[in-house]
């Protein structure tokens, strides 16, 4: 299976934007947050157009426990991808439908409502897709990165052209 790998240095930058995005600085500690509307939200530059991601607790550049929201409106897709490290995810709000493959397959995709909870493998391509909005808890061992399993449909690649 061939995949498409970018350099670091464009990842770095989108965490960069998106700790900016979300009130947070590299090297800043988050505070622990006591209700969701004290969640900052940020465009998600990394993920296709429309997902907007907040960070709960660590720092998506450096190594160690990282939790993420991630949400996502009706009607949202995200191409076949993989991450270097293990992810948990956790639905919070709305369903979810997620596959594993080389590319996005409604048809081979499973549906997953509030609460519902999946496991995925580092370097294992997996796609998403909604049909109502949904938001999403994402828990990881950093640094985060994604490698999309398609380099067209990476959105940095069309931003950096």
């Amino acid at each position: 299976m061939k995949r498409s790998t970018l350099s670091l240095a464009p990842m770095f930058a989108c965490l960069a934007l998106l700790v900016t995005t979300t009130g947070m600085a590299f090297g800043d500690v988050p505070q622990p947050l006591k209700n969701s509307k004290d969640v900052k939200w940020g465009p998600a530059p990394m993920l296709p157009k429309g997902a907007k991601i907040a960070v709960l607790a660590g720092n998506p550049a450096e190594a160690g426990l990282i939790s993420l929201r991630l949400m996502m409106p009706a009607g949202y897709k995200m191409p076949a991808h993989w991450h270097p490290m293990d992810e948990q995810v956790t639905v919070l709000s709305g369903t979810i439908n997620l596959g594993m493959g080389d590319k996005l397959d409604e048809s081979k995709s499973q549906k997953y409502s509030k609460g519902g909870f999946y496991a995925l493998p580092a370097q294992k391509n997996h796609f998403a897709w909604t049909k109502t909005g949904t938001t999403v808890q994402i828990s990881l061992m950093g640094p985060f990165a994604i490698t999309y399993a398609n380099q067209a449909d990476d959105p940095r690649v069309a931003s950096a052209k």
